[in-house]
């Protein structure tokens, strides 16, 4: 694949980027180190959602399975492997769980998609739950030497790792398929692509990425039990960062998540019991005021400005 001046400048550009990201441990600790960590993992989560939702229009709700998943994976292994061969187990076990959900779901559309894959991470969380009152067990410790730095530098690579991903996709035959069937499933079918193949496929990398990101979080939470877990707050929330910055660009979901998370921040400390009330009325809002998030709005006065300055 040859890269032209432009793959260049967005290349070192992103790496620019992320390399400045990765320095935000040496500079501040406590709150704000924080808020960096919770940043990067859901502008690792909503970047690899909008990967798959984005071309395909498929609204995922599944998110917190593959999370949750990952975060037992970490949980289980613990005192039995290493930290990094549980990653990896954990990016196996959330690309094969999403490739089985894939075989029997994206033949569906619409709303009942959506019903399916919110469903997946309740169904786990409530196995899960069964299993731990059946032993007596309620939750798992967690406790390792790793710190909130190294959590941070651990997400900023898996981003740079998503970016790298969805740019290759980007300039694939996958890639292309899958905004062929974004724009019309029926004659992406009738032109000899395989949907069901294109779709799973790519529906794995959201898989893979969103247990990875559990796994990682696991030592932040010291102990994890299913509702922590398998909260549906995660899922809603990765949706609605990745709309609100925009899917139609593979920075979209960042621009989403910077102003999105630090006002979430403000909103859960002085309106702790209407959370969900408020993340409802937020969905609502994107949709209609900005149904193409941050970059078509952007798209928007860049196209403005343009007319202005031929006429």
């Amino acid at each position: 694949m040859r890269l032209s001046s432009k793959d260049w400048q967005t290349l070192t550009f992103a790496t620019l980027a992320l390399a400045a990201a990765a320095c935000l441990p040496f500079l501040t600790a406590g709150y704000w180190l924080t808020i960096g960590v919770t940043i990067a993992m859901y502008t690792v989560l909503s970047t690899s959602w909008a990967l798959f939702s984005g071309p395909t229009h498929y609204i995922s709700l599944a998110t917190a399975a593959f999370f949750g998943v990952g975060a037992y994976v970490v949980g289980y292994g613990i005192e039995h492997l290493p930290y990094w061969s549980l990653l990896v187990i954990a990016g196996v076990i959330g690309a094969v769980m999403a490739a089985l959900v894939g075989l029997t779901t994206l033949r569906l559309s619409g709303v009942y998609f959506v019903i399916f894959t919110l469903g997946l991470a309740e169904f786990i969380r409530q196995v899960i739950t069964w299993v731990q009152n059946w032993t007596g067990q309620k939750g798992i410790y967690v406790l390792t030497s790793i710190t909130e730095a190294h959590i941070y530098w651990q997400l900023v690579g898996l981003a740079a790792l998503v970016f790298l991903t969805g740019w290759l996709i980007g300039r694939s035959r996958l890639g292309f398929a899958l905004r062929i069937i974004g724009d019309d499933e029926e004659v992406a079918r009738h032109s000899g692509i395989r949907t069901a193949r294109a779709k799973i496929l790519l529906f794995m990398v959201p898989g893979a990425v969103g247990a990875i990101t559990g796994a990682i979080l696991a030592p932040r939470y010291v102990y994890i039990e299913p509702i922590l877990a398998f909260t549906p707050m995660l899922s809603f929330q990765v949706v609605i960062m990745a709309l609100l910055g925009g899917t139609g660009r593979l920075w979209g979901p960042i621009v989403g998540v910077i102003p999105f998370t630090l006002l979430w921040e403000a909103i859960s400390a002085s309106f702790p019991n209407q959370t969900t009330l408020l993340l409802g009325l937020s969905f609502l809002v994107i949709v209609y005021l900005l149904p193409r998030g941050f970059v078509g709005l952007i798209d928007d006065i860049r196209a403005r400005a343009g007319r202005e300055a031929l006429a």
